[in-house]
């Protein structure tokens, strides 16, 4: 298996996405996950944002990662809620927009997902409905360059396995896969390896993140997503979890990455994911992909 990082990890830290390959360069992480940003946001201009906008040269940026860092993209994120109502108008241009960068920057796949709340003014089965129709486009494009789209575990529907079995099945189309969340689906009140088990063969990239003693006593099971994991993986309630879910992809064959989530702290909180990450996987006899 791959282990890589969301560049979130250096969100509060205000690092740019350069700073970010020099942190995977440092640590021999060949593997790398941002947001990408439709438009220009000074926070972004000035270096203080760890993400890449798509006015960015997808081929020459793909060109000098590999060269200057041996690092290349597992996932983009281009996760606007598609859930609400304006998830037509702005998520689905969102992700055509990026389906070709992907392509050129070599990156396998694109991160997707609803909203955190039940969609206002929308019944479950109007959202449900709507979601149908813009994965529908999206996955007519993204049959055509090749990329899977996943449907990550993060809001309202996607944290139901009932309702993301169906989301599951919007398409017959093997480009549409799952972005599991071993922290989403937790602090949701899910049991992230009935989950994973659940719907293991969607699997096409994973969302390593453990959940702190004190976050899930006070919302776990009133929440569906965690924007940043303020603990280090396997520091907090949700370490075993991780290490069955981890086992379960071993079993079933998975060979794609393990995308680090967690509070950077400027490097050292993420630094101790890394080493819980390659002791865990040495304990489960996994060979770490480089």
């Amino acid at each position: 298996m791959k282990i890589g990082f969301h560049t979130d990890a250096f969100n509060t830290s205000f690092r740019s996405f350069e700073a970010c390959l020099q942190w995977a360069r440092a640590n021999d992480v060949h593997f790398i996950e941002c947001g990408l940003i439709d438009g220009v946001s000074w926070i972004h201009g000035l270096g203080y944002q760890p993400h890449v906008a798509l006015y960015e040269d997808p081929l020459m940026l793909k060109n000098r990662m590999a060269g200057e860092y041996g690092v290349s993209f597992s996932q983009v994120d281009a996760a606007f809620p598609l859930s609400g109502k304006d998830g037509p108008y702005y998520g689905v241009p969102y992700v055509l927009k990026a389906l070709p960068w992907a392509k050129l920057a070599g990156c396998p796949c694109i991160a997707t997902t609803d909203g955190l709340h039940r969609p206002e003014g929308l019944s479950d089965d109007e959202a449900m409905d709507m979601m149908k129709r813009s994965y529908e486009q999206i996955l007519t494009v993204a049959e055509a360059y090749q990329i899977y789209v996943n449907i990550e575990v993060h809001g309202y529907f996607t944290t139901k396995p009932e309702m993301l079995e169906k989301m599951l099945a919007f398409c017959d189309s093997p480009w549409l896969g799952l972005n599991m969340d071993t922290g989403n689906s937790f602090i949701a009140g899910q049991d992230p390896v009935a989950f994973a088990k659940r719907f293991a063969g969607k699997i096409r990239h994973v969302h390593i993140k453990d959940v702190s003693e004190s976050l899930a006593a006070l919302v776990r099971g009133n929440a569906t997503g965690i924007a940043l994991s303020h603990c280090a993986i396997g520091e907090g309630v949700n370490a075993d979890n991780i290490r069955k879910v981890i086992t379960l992809l071993r079993d079933i064959g998975y060979d794609g990455t393990l995308s680090m989530e967690c509070e950077g702290a400027g490097g050292p909180m993420i630094e101790q994911s890394l080493a819980w990450m390659r002791k865990t996987l040495a304990e489960l006899n996994i060979a770490e992909e480089k």
